[in-house]
């Protein structure tokens, strides 16, 4: 960095609407604000994310999301030297109200405008946060995506495997809801799983039997609905410590996959010969204790630093969203105001589609 970089990120691609302001020095990237407003009260009545309330509300709370953050960080418009947004993948509706938001203060602003792959924001997140030197082994690993890749650069990605089905957030959220379990499912399930047996009921480990870092994790949901159901069936309800046992036995087969698959990822990873080689994980999932825990002892088997954000930047950020607009603006990107929003956007866009494509191209 030859000069002093002071960016407002927004990000509105799921049910989290938030703005930061992080700034580019010398030494380093700080964080001056950062400013989340969940939607979970709004989307708890219905079990899951629904788009058009989650856009709605973006709509609603994104400039006082922007005004808080300016605040927090002492600087006003005048102060910035750029807006970063998130253009996709996501919920189109969301995507739409971040982008017009972020061009209608870049346009009143006289900004240069920078649309911004969220999932590029969670892979640069251990650069954030870490000062992590490229390249390094990235799991991202959320709601909506799980994948390894190595990340060579702020737009140079190599995926090297990643789900064929259902992400880890995804699995975690359904579970919750056959369990009778509070949304967002992550936190619910992991809270409940402290309570239970790993052993006590056996789950598949799906793909562990293939070679390559592929995962699957949508017949993990269909077994706990089976163990579910005969739990029932034998004692007429659900009972308590049975949940609880459900939920660990769950939990140990996602952390045991991506514990595996990690180890596999690694060695392609290190056969590069990385000078510095790294291991970090980012995106929401990354959040749960245990699996953090077992991928930090992973890493150290293959003697490979380990990298994980703070829990709150983990799930859904701005800062993240600024500091990846940071990077490409100093590759020399800059967006106009034709930049549109996108609901698939893959960060390996030489590697084929996981899970399909449509018109508008390949989902992950």
């Amino acid at each position: 960095m030859t000069r002093t970089l002071t960016f407002l990120g927004l990000e509105s691609s799921c049910d989290d609407t938030a703005a930061a302001v992080v700034r580019m020095e010398a030494t380093g990237p700080r964080i001056l604000a950062s400013v989340v407003a969940g939607q979970t009260a709004l989307h708890a009545p219905y079990g899951g994310v629904v788009p058009e309330i989650a856009a709605r509300a973006h709509a609603e709370k994104l400039d006082l999301c922007v005004e808080e953050a300016l605040a927090e960080a002492g600087v006003t418009l005048a102060d910035l030297d750029g807006v970063a947004v998130t253009a996709g993948p996501g919920l189109i509706g969301g995507v739409m109200s971040g982008v017009m938001c972020a061009k209608g203060i870049a346009a009143g602003a006289g900004l240069p405008l920078v649309g911004v792959n969220h999932l590029a924001g969670h892979a640069l997140t251990p650069q954030l946060t870490e000062g992590l030197a490229f390249p390094y082994l990235l799991l991202l690993v959320s709601g909506g995506h799980c994948q390894f890749l190595i990340a060579h650069g702020p737009e140079d990605f190599t995926r090297l495997g990643g789900t064929i089905d259902d992400a880890p957030g995804e699995a975690f959220d359904k579970t919750a809801k056959l369990l009778g379990l509070p949304q967002p499912g992550g936190p619910a399930v992991e809270a409940e799983a402290m309570s239970g047996d790993p052993k006590a009921v056996h789950f598949p480990r799906p793909l562990l039997d293939r070679p390559g870092c592929d995962m699957s994790f949508s017949g993990l949901k269909t077994a706990l609905l089976r163990a579910r159901d005969a739990e029932v069936a034998e004692h007429g309800g659900l009972r308590r410590q049975a949940r609880r046992d459900l939920c660990a036995g769950f939990q140990a087969a996602v952390t045991d996959v991506l514990a595996e698959k990690s180890r596999r990822a690694l060695r392609e990873y290190l056969a590069h010969a990385p000078e510095h080689p790294a291991f970090a994980v980012a995106g929401g999932v990354a959040a749960n204790a245990t699996i953090r825990t077992r991928l930090e002892q992973v890493a150290a088997e293959f003697g490979a630093t380990f990298a994980a954000p703070p829990l709150k930047l983990c799930t859904d950020n701005a800062a993240m969203i600024a500091y990846a607009g940071i990077a490409r603006f100093e590759a020399g990107a800059q967006d106009g105001m034709d930049l549109s929003a996108r609901p698939r956007w893959p960060l390996d866009r030489s590697a084929p589609a996981m899970l399909g494509s449509g018109k508008k191209g390949a989902k992950a």
